[in-house]
Protein backbone atom coordinates (compact mmCIF):
# COMPACT_ATOMS: atom_id res chain seq x y z
CA UNK A 1 0.00 0.00 0.00
CA UNK A 2 2.90 2.60 0.60
CA UNK A 3 4.50 1.83 -2.79
CA UNK A 4 0.67 2.44 -4.82
CA UNK A 5 0.56 5.99 -2.31
CA UNK A 6 3.70 7.06 -3.41
CA UNK A 7 3.03 6.41 -6.91
CA UNK A 8 -0.49 8.33 -6.79
CA UNK A 9 1.28 11.72 -5.33
CA UNK A 10 4.41 12.05 -7.45
CA UNK A 11 6.71 14.53 -6.62
CA UNK A 12 5.40 18.32 -8.70
CA UNK A 13 8.17 20.44 -8.99
CA UNK A 14 6.42 23.68 -8.59
CA UNK A 15 8.23 25.17 -5.36
CA UNK A 16 11.03 26.25 -5.04
CA UNK A 17 13.81 26.03 -1.95
CA UNK A 18 14.67 28.55 -0.29
CA UNK A 19 17.46 30.02 1.85
CA UNK A 20 16.30 33.80 2.29
CA UNK A 21 13.61 36.35 2.46
CA UNK A 22 11.62 36.06 -0.38
CA UNK A 23 11.48 38.31 -3.48
CA UNK A 24 8.49 41.14 -3.64
CA UNK A 25 6.49 41.84 -6.33
CA UNK A 26 4.74 38.84 -6.08
CA UNK A 27 2.62 37.00 -3.69
CA UNK A 28 4.06 34.05 -1.98
CA UNK A 29 3.44 30.78 0.59
CA UNK A 30 6.21 30.18 2.44
CA UNK A 31 5.92 26.02 3.93
CA UNK A 32 8.38 25.74 7.24
CA UNK A 33 9.70 21.80 7.27
CA UNK A 34 11.49 19.96 8.84
CA UNK A 35 13.64 16.48 8.01
CA UNK A 36 12.65 14.71 11.88
CA UNK A 37 9.20 15.74 11.23
CA UNK A 38 7.97 12.88 8.51
CA UNK A 39 4.75 14.41 7.64
CA UNK A 40 6.40 17.92 6.34
CA UNK A 41 9.51 16.42 5.21
CA UNK A 42 9.72 15.10 1.23
CA UNK A 43 6.88 13.15 0.18
CA UNK A 44 5.29 13.02 3.87
CA UNK A 45 1.40 13.82 3.75
CA UNK A 46 1.61 17.55 4.69
CA UNK A 47 4.26 18.01 1.48
CA UNK A 48 1.82 16.11 -0.73
CA UNK A 49 -0.80 18.86 -0.19
CA UNK A 50 2.04 21.49 -0.53
CA UNK A 51 2.59 20.18 -3.92
CA UNK A 52 -1.47 20.42 -4.81
CA UNK A 53 -1.38 22.88 -3.87
CA UNK A 54 1.62 24.35 -5.74
CA UNK A 55 0.91 22.83 -9.01
CA UNK A 56 -2.85 24.37 -8.43
CA UNK A 57 -1.93 27.39 -7.80
CA UNK A 58 0.97 29.30 -8.84
CA UNK A 59 2.07 30.39 -12.04
CA UNK A 60 2.72 33.94 -14.27
CA UNK A 61 -0.02 35.56 -12.33
CA UNK A 62 -0.68 33.58 -9.70
CA UNK A 63 1.56 32.71 -6.11
CA UNK A 64 4.93 31.83 -5.68
CA UNK A 65 5.49 28.67 -3.54
CA UNK A 66 8.47 27.95 -1.24
CA UNK A 67 9.94 25.02 0.78
CA UNK A 68 12.03 26.73 3.77
CA UNK A 69 14.17 23.85 5.71
CA UNK A 70 13.01 25.11 9.31
CA UNK A 71 16.15 23.79 11.05
CA UNK A 72 17.45 27.17 12.45
CA UNK A 73 21.07 26.47 11.90
CA UNK A 74 20.48 26.63 8.23
CA UNK A 75 18.02 29.56 7.73
CA UNK A 76 17.92 31.38 11.03
CA UNK A 77 16.93 34.51 9.99
CA UNK A 78 13.87 33.38 7.94
CA UNK A 79 12.39 31.04 11.22
CA UNK A 80 13.12 34.56 13.58
CA UNK A 81 11.50 37.29 10.83
CA UNK A 82 8.30 34.66 10.75
CA UNK A 83 8.15 33.70 14.29
CA UNK A 84 8.42 29.70 13.28
CA UNK A 85 8.12 27.60 16.68
CA UNK A 86 6.75 24.49 14.99
CA UNK A 87 6.67 22.66 11.55
CA UNK A 88 5.03 22.19 9.70
CA UNK A 89 4.50 26.26 9.51
CA UNK A 90 3.10 27.95 6.57
CA UNK A 91 3.01 31.44 6.00
CA UNK A 92 1.22 33.58 3.35
CA UNK A 93 2.20 36.95 1.83
CA UNK A 94 0.92 39.30 -0.32
CA UNK A 95 2.57 40.84 -3.15
CA UNK A 96 4.55 43.77 -0.87
CA UNK A 97 6.08 40.79 1.59
CA UNK A 98 3.10 41.32 4.59
CA UNK A 99 2.04 38.32 6.35
CA UNK A 100 -2.04 38.10 4.96
CA UNK A 101 -2.59 35.13 7.05
CA UNK A 102 -0.44 32.17 8.45
CA UNK A 103 -1.26 28.30 9.39
CA UNK A 104 1.15 26.88 12.37
CA UNK A 105 0.75 23.01 12.14
CA UNK A 106 -1.04 20.87 9.32
CA UNK A 107 -4.14 19.96 11.27
CA UNK A 108 -6.53 22.01 9.37
CA UNK A 109 -6.12 21.34 5.63
CA UNK A 110 -9.28 22.34 4.54
CA UNK A 111 -8.53 26.11 5.50
CA UNK A 112 -5.35 25.97 4.44
CA UNK A 113 -6.51 25.62 0.87
CA UNK A 114 -9.39 28.25 0.91
CA UNK A 115 -6.38 30.98 2.44
CA UNK A 116 -4.12 29.94 0.03
CA UNK A 117 -7.09 29.96 -2.85
CA UNK A 118 -8.11 33.57 -1.17
CA UNK A 119 -4.59 34.40 -1.33
CA UNK A 120 -4.33 33.60 -5.26
CA UNK A 121 -7.94 35.33 -5.70
CA UNK A 122 -6.21 38.57 -4.59
CA UNK A 123 -5.40 41.64 -7.02
CA UNK A 124 -2.82 42.95 -4.75
CA UNK A 125 -3.93 46.74 -5.27
CA UNK A 126 -7.82 46.57 -4.54
CA UNK A 127 -9.19 45.85 -1.56
CA UNK A 128 -11.54 42.40 -1.06
CA UNK A 129 -14.78 42.10 -1.39
CA UNK A 130 -17.39 41.93 1.25
CA UNK A 131 -18.00 38.40 0.13
CA UNK A 132 -14.32 37.45 0.19
CA UNK A 133 -13.71 39.08 2.88
CA UNK A 134 -16.45 37.23 5.33
CA UNK A 135 -14.73 34.00 3.70
CA UNK A 136 -11.51 34.34 4.22
CA UNK A 137 -9.50 33.72 7.27
CA UNK A 138 -8.69 36.85 9.61
CA UNK A 139 -4.68 37.88 8.53
CA UNK A 140 -2.43 38.44 10.83
CA UNK A 141 -0.34 41.43 11.03
CA UNK A 142 3.29 41.35 11.77
CA UNK A 143 2.72 42.84 15.20
CA UNK A 144 0.55 40.48 16.32
CA UNK A 145 3.16 38.08 14.91
CA UNK A 146 5.76 40.02 16.68
CA UNK A 147 3.60 40.10 20.23
CA UNK A 148 3.00 36.39 20.12
CA UNK A 149 6.72 36.23 19.36
CA UNK A 150 7.48 38.37 22.36
CA UNK A 151 4.95 36.12 24.64
CA UNK A 152 6.43 33.38 23.86
CA UNK A 153 10.31 34.41 24.50
CA UNK A 154 8.71 35.95 28.30
CA UNK A 155 7.09 32.61 29.01
CA UNK A 156 10.29 30.46 28.03
CA UNK A 157 11.55 30.65 31.56
CA UNK A 158 9.65 30.93 34.83
CA UNK A 159 12.66 33.81 35.33
CA UNK A 160 13.68 35.57 32.08
CA UNK A 161 16.06 38.34 32.07
CA UNK A 162 16.61 40.65 28.35
CA UNK A 163 19.74 41.91 28.73
CA UNK A 164 22.47 43.27 26.32
CA UNK A 165 25.29 40.28 25.77
CA UNK A 166 24.96 36.91 27.68
CA UNK A 167 25.06 35.86 31.93
CA UNK A 168 29.66 34.77 30.79
CA UNK A 169 29.56 38.38 28.57
CA UNK A 170 27.06 41.11 29.50
CA UNK A 171 27.12 44.13 26.91
CA UNK A 172 26.55 46.60 29.63
CA UNK A 173 26.91 47.57 32.89
CA UNK A 174 23.24 47.78 33.95
CA UNK A 175 22.99 43.96 32.22
CA UNK A 176 26.23 42.35 34.48
CA UNK A 177 24.78 43.91 37.35
CA UNK A 178 21.14 42.13 37.20
CA UNK A 179 23.16 38.78 36.34
CA UNK A 180 25.48 39.38 39.45
CA UNK A 181 22.61 40.10 41.19
CA UNK A 182 20.46 37.37 40.60
CA UNK A 183 23.26 34.42 40.71
CA UNK A 184 24.09 35.69 44.26
CA UNK A 185 20.47 35.52 45.01
CA UNK A 186 20.60 31.87 43.42
CA UNK A 187 18.06 32.37 41.21
CA UNK A 188 17.63 30.09 38.21
CA UNK A 189 16.73 32.73 34.92
CA UNK A 190 16.65 32.07 31.21
CA UNK A 191 18.03 35.29 29.34
CA UNK A 192 17.51 36.36 25.63
CA UNK A 193 20.46 38.79 24.16
CA UNK A 194 18.24 41.92 22.42
CA UNK A 195 21.73 43.29 20.37
CA UNK A 196 21.06 40.03 18.14
CA UNK A 197 17.43 40.81 17.31
CA UNK A 198 16.73 44.68 16.38
CA UNK A 199 12.66 43.53 16.30
CA UNK A 200 12.57 41.98 19.90
CA UNK A 201 15.18 44.72 21.14
CA UNK A 202 12.38 47.74 20.00
CA UNK A 203 9.28 45.74 19.77
CA UNK A 204 9.85 44.20 24.16
CA UNK A 205 9.97 48.36 24.86
CA UNK A 206 6.31 48.46 23.40
CA UNK A 207 5.16 45.66 24.49
CA UNK A 208 5.96 46.01 27.98
CA UNK A 209 5.76 49.91 28.03
CA UNK A 210 9.45 49.64 29.23
CA UNK A 211 11.89 52.06 27.57
CA UNK A 212 14.98 50.76 28.77
CA UNK A 213 16.93 47.28 29.34
CA UNK A 214 17.86 44.80 31.15
CA UNK A 215 13.91 43.80 31.59
CA UNK A 216 13.10 41.05 34.06
CA UNK A 217 10.06 39.57 33.96
CA UNK A 218 8.64 36.25 36.31
CA UNK A 219 5.80 34.45 35.44
CA UNK A 220 5.51 36.48 32.24
CA UNK A 221 4.55 39.57 34.79
CA UNK A 222 7.29 42.51 33.86
CA UNK A 223 9.25 43.05 37.05
CA UNK A 224 11.00 46.28 35.97
CA UNK A 225 15.01 46.78 35.37
CA UNK A 226 17.86 47.14 37.39
CA UNK A 227 16.21 49.75 39.88
CA UNK A 228 13.54 47.63 40.61
CA UNK A 229 16.07 44.55 41.20
CA UNK A 230 18.11 46.88 43.84
CA UNK A 231 14.66 48.27 45.53
CA UNK A 232 13.88 44.61 46.03
CA UNK A 233 17.15 43.55 47.13
CA UNK A 234 17.09 46.48 50.01
CA UNK A 235 14.04 45.12 51.44
CA UNK A 236 15.10 41.39 51.65
CA UNK A 237 16.10 38.10 50.37
CA UNK A 238 15.89 38.62 46.51
CA UNK A 239 14.50 35.29 45.58
CA UNK A 240 11.53 35.85 48.24
CA UNK A 241 10.42 39.16 47.05
CA UNK A 242 10.34 37.69 43.53
CA UNK A 243 8.56 34.97 44.75
CA UNK A 244 10.68 31.98 43.41
CA UNK A 245 12.57 29.18 44.96
CA UNK A 246 16.22 29.18 45.35
CA UNK A 247 18.55 26.69 42.90
CA UNK A 248 21.05 24.73 44.09
CA UNK A 249 23.84 26.47 42.19
CA UNK A 250 24.58 29.89 41.24
CA UNK A 251 23.87 30.72 37.47
CA UNK A 252 25.42 32.35 34.36
CA UNK A 253 28.83 34.05 34.77
CA UNK A 254 28.52 35.70 37.89
CA UNK A 255 27.84 32.09 39.91
CA UNK A 256 31.57 30.79 37.65
CA UNK A 257 33.16 34.57 38.15
CA UNK A 258 36.23 32.95 39.46
CA UNK A 259 36.63 30.76 36.40
CA UNK A 260 36.58 33.47 34.24
CA UNK A 261 39.56 34.81 36.32
CA UNK A 262 41.45 31.75 36.24
CA UNK A 263 41.02 30.90 39.73
CA UNK A 264 38.77 27.96 38.68
CA UNK A 265 38.11 25.02 36.20
CA UNK A 266 36.07 24.03 33.60
CA UNK A 267 35.02 21.29 34.71
CA UNK A 268 33.85 23.41 38.10
CA UNK A 269 31.89 25.53 36.28
CA UNK A 270 30.48 22.29 34.06
CA UNK A 271 29.51 20.93 37.00
CA UNK A 272 27.87 24.24 38.70
CA UNK A 273 25.70 24.58 35.46
CA UNK A 274 24.80 20.99 35.28
CA UNK A 275 23.69 21.11 39.31
CA UNK A 276 21.83 25.14 38.82
CA UNK A 277 18.23 23.36 37.99
CA UNK A 278 17.52 19.55 39.34
CA UNK A 279 16.32 18.67 35.54
CA UNK A 280 19.19 20.64 33.16
CA UNK A 281 18.49 20.49 29.24
CA UNK A 282 22.05 21.85 27.09
CA UNK A 283 20.60 22.43 23.90
CA UNK A 284 21.13 24.46 21.04
CA UNK A 285 18.90 28.08 20.88
CA UNK A 286 16.22 28.74 23.74
CA UNK A 287 12.99 26.26 24.79
CA UNK A 288 11.07 29.12 23.16
CA UNK A 289 13.49 29.15 20.19
CA UNK A 290 15.11 25.81 19.74
CA UNK A 291 17.64 25.93 17.01
CA UNK A 292 18.08 22.61 15.82
CA UNK A 293 15.28 19.48 15.31
CA UNK A 294 16.25 17.16 18.51
CA UNK A 295 16.34 20.48 20.69
CA UNK A 296 13.17 21.42 19.84
CA UNK A 297 11.51 17.81 19.96
CA UNK A 298 13.14 17.32 23.59
CA UNK A 299 11.90 20.59 24.77
CA UNK A 300 8.29 19.34 23.60
CA UNK A 301 8.30 16.25 25.19
CA UNK A 302 9.52 18.05 28.62
CA UNK A 303 6.89 20.90 28.28
CA UNK A 304 4.20 18.09 27.66
CA UNK A 305 4.92 16.41 30.51
CA UNK A 306 4.92 19.67 32.54
CA UNK A 307 8.17 19.47 33.57
CA UNK A 308 10.27 21.97 35.82
CA UNK A 309 13.57 22.51 33.87
CA UNK A 310 16.08 25.05 33.18
CA UNK A 311 18.21 25.48 29.94
CA UNK A 312 21.55 26.57 28.78
CA UNK A 313 22.16 27.59 24.89
CA UNK A 314 25.17 25.76 24.04
CA UNK A 315 25.46 28.01 20.64
CA UNK A 316 26.78 31.56 22.88
CA UNK A 317 29.10 29.63 24.58
CA UNK A 318 31.98 27.30 22.76
CA UNK A 319 33.47 26.61 25.46
CA UNK A 320 30.60 24.68 27.24
CA UNK A 321 30.23 22.93 24.18
CA UNK A 322 32.71 21.58 23.72
CA UNK A 323 33.66 21.01 27.26
CA UNK A 324 30.74 19.28 28.17
CA UNK A 325 31.16 17.11 25.36
CA UNK A 326 34.08 15.19 27.28
CA UNK A 327 32.70 15.98 31.07
CA UNK A 328 29.65 14.12 29.98
CA UNK A 329 31.69 11.47 28.06
CA UNK A 330 28.67 12.28 25.27
CA UNK A 331 29.16 13.44 21.74
CA UNK A 332 26.23 15.25 20.83
CA UNK A 333 23.51 17.66 21.67
CA UNK A 334 20.54 18.68 23.54
CA UNK A 335 22.33 16.27 26.88
CA UNK A 336 19.62 15.95 29.13
CA UNK A 337 20.41 16.04 33.02
CA UNK A 338 18.62 14.74 36.32
CA UNK A 339 19.83 15.94 39.87
CA UNK A 340 23.12 16.78 38.16
CA UNK A 341 23.30 13.30 36.09
CA UNK A 342 23.35 12.82 32.42
CA UNK A 343 20.37 11.15 31.28
CA UNK A 344 21.36 11.37 27.95
CA UNK A 345 20.34 12.66 23.96
CA UNK A 346 17.10 12.66 22.40
CA UNK A 347 16.50 9.13 21.65
CA UNK A 348 17.23 8.12 25.37
CA UNK A 349 14.39 10.73 26.53
CA UNK A 350 11.85 9.21 23.78
CA UNK A 351 12.94 5.72 24.75
CA UNK A 352 11.63 6.20 28.60
CA UNK A 353 8.95 8.51 27.42
CA UNK A 354 7.31 5.39 25.15
CA UNK A 355 8.65 3.21 28.20
CA UNK A 356 6.41 5.65 30.67
CA UNK A 357 9.68 6.13 32.52
CA UNK A 358 10.31 9.51 31.71
CA UNK A 359 7.60 11.29 34.02
CA UNK A 360 8.48 9.95 37.47
CA UNK A 361 11.97 10.85 36.67
CA UNK A 362 11.49 14.45 35.80
CA UNK A 363 8.87 14.37 38.84
CA UNK A 364 11.43 13.11 41.40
Amino acid sequence: DGDASDQSFPTIMAATDLTSAPPTGKKAVLFFWASWHSDSAPRGAIDRVFNTLASTQSGDDGVDFYRVEAEAEAVPDLSLKYAVTVVPTFILLDAAGNIVDRGDGGDDVPRLTQAVSSLASRSGVAPATAASSASAPAAASPEDVLNARLKSLINSSPVMLFMKGVPTAPRCGFSRQAVEMLSDAKVAFGTFDILTDEDVRQGLKKYSDWPTYPQLYVNGDLMGGLDILKEMAEEGDLAEQLGVEKSDAGIGAAATSADANGSGSLDDRLKKLINRHRVMLFMKGLPSAPRCGFSRQIVEMLDEEGASYDSFNILEDEEVRQGLKTYSDWPTYPQLYVDGDLVGGLDIVKEMKEGGDLSGLLQG
